[in-house]
């Protein structure tokens, strides 16, 4: 498949935070987000698209931390908060939420599994249902465009597996890089992705297929999911943000039918939060169950997944089932 060529290109209209990494603070004419600041997220606005980029920087392994997840509901709430309120003045300060990663050849790795293993082991079932819904609650906001009228975008430019594939999911828009992985590794340690998968794969598929994706625990490589239609952009290795870029650049007064398809789609195709939070349950009760060798292969495949971190290379799920 021949694909269109990006290149870089300037962006004059680009607004960087006054304490690059670490201070929110939004053009005054654009939004009036309070100050804010976050230890695993860095966030940057672009006025002319009025686009949020929120890049994940999450401390230690590459997964949905706990104060990842502080963060992403933290940042959610002020949008959806100053969004509401300049919505009823018929102003529209941020009209794209783009996720993305700071983390080169990593988009998410999912689940904090160290963490986990550890509240399975001492049987803490409101350890891993307050983690649990700390999940949905910021993956629901992205999947319902927080309520108010702007696109969800997944910018992925490396390996998203289980919760950040998830997550991924539950934006509007994906944009993924052709080197860029993708799957659901929970079933080599005997779980399953109990953070939206199911919900979210059966309705851009359907039931039997995203049923033989969580049970395979096959990688997939980008241009797998573009041809399936879960991938909606895909571009060369490092052109990515350059490409999304270029891509909301040119979106102009298209936002409004294109924000008005996406909520059409997702009155067809409600994700009620119930929903989500019936099938934790589910997850939890399963996670309680799992034994010790279980929790062996989920300790081995996050000792594999950092060695090949830190030695520089692209992340990929162990598949040997003796792991």
């Amino acid at each position: 498949m021949s694909l269109p060529k990006y290149t870089l290109i300037s962006n004059p209209w680009f607004v960087p935070p006054e304490n690059y990494g670490e201070a929110y603070r939004l053009p005054p004419s654009q939004a009036k987000f309070p100050n804010q600041r976050f230890s695993e997220l860095q966030v940057e606005f672009e006025q002319k698209t009025r686009a949020c980029w929120c890049f994940m920087k999450p401390n230690g392994r590459p997964s949905y931390t706990p104060g990842l997840l502080r963060d992403l509901d933290t940042l959610q709430q002020a949008i959806k908060s100053e969004s509401s309120e300049a919505r009823a003045n018929g102003e529209a300060p941020v009209q794209y939420f783009v996720l993305a990663s700071k983390i080169p050849g990593i988009f998410n790795l999912g689940g904090d599994l160290t963490l986990l293993a550890r509240h399975i082991r001492s049987q803490d079932r409101h350890g891993l249902m307050t983690y649990a819904r700390a999940c949905i609650d910021v993956l629901h906001r992205n999947a319902v465009g927080l309520d108010v009228p702007l696109m969800t975008v997944a910018l992925v430019q490396g390996d998203a597996l289980g919760g950040g594939f998830e997550s991924a999911l539950a934006c509007d828009l994906i944009v993924a890089e052709r080197h860029a992985k993708f799957g659901f590794p929970e079933i080599l340690f005997n779980l399953f992705p109990g953070m939206g998968a199911f919900s979210l794969l059966s309705r851009r598929l359907d039931a039997a297929r995203a049923e033989r994706m969580i049970l395979s625990g096959k990688v997939y490589e980008a241009e797998e999911l573009y041809d399936m239609g879960i991938v909606n952009i895909l571009t060369e290795p490092g052109q990515g943000e350059a490409t999304l870029r270029e891509y909301l650049a040119g979106r102009g007064r298209r936002f409004t039918s294109q924000c008005a398809v996406y909520e059409a789609r997702r009155k067809a195709q409600p994700l009620p939060y119930d929903e989500l939070r019936d099938i934790v349950e589910i997850w939890v009760d399963t996670a309680l169950r799992l034994q010790e060798i279980d929790l062996r292969k989920m300790e081995r495949l996050v000792a594999a997944q950092d060695k090949r971190r830190k030695a520089g290379g692209a992340l990929r799920p162990v598949t040997d089932s003796r792991a």
